[in-house]
């Protein structure tokens, strides 16, 4: 039973805000984890939420991971996101549709904080 995952992050009108969530996919794919990958957008950007659920489905997943690829659980992520969970959900009855949480606090955040710290610094030196 294949199980994709969906990246989803907020989206923008700059391409290249855009691209980071593309690499992230490729680096996910590369892996070889999860058989489908795909990206998709709350707004701002292409493909949507339906559309990128949709292309999991098509691919033949019949579970999908959806991941926030946002830092906390605001608005977006409790009310947005699950009402596309629920939407997938009633257009595929076939396939189970998990919405993950949010990258948020995770210990390894820390670790990215300080390193992005450490960076900066060096660079105004």
């Amino acid at each position: 039973m294949p199980t994709a995952v969906l990246l989803i992050a907020h989206g923008s009108r700059r391409p290249e805000a855009n691209h980071d969530l593309a690499r992230l996919a490729e680096a996910i794919r590369a892996r070889e984890l999860y058989p489908i990958v795909e990206t998709a957008y709350l707004e701002l950007a292409e493909p949507a939420i339906s559309a990128g659920g949709e292309a999991c489905v098509a691919a033949g997943a019949t579970s999908v991971k959806l991941l926030p690829y946002f830092l906390s659980a605001g608005a977006h992520v409790v009310d947005d996101l699950e009402r596309h969970r629920q939407e997938l959900t009633e257009r595929f009855p076939g396939v189970t549709f998990e919405l993950c949480p949010p990258l948020g606090l995770h210990p390894l955040m820390i670790e990215i904080v300080l390193e992005r710290l450490k960076s900066e610094l060096s660079q105004m030196k």
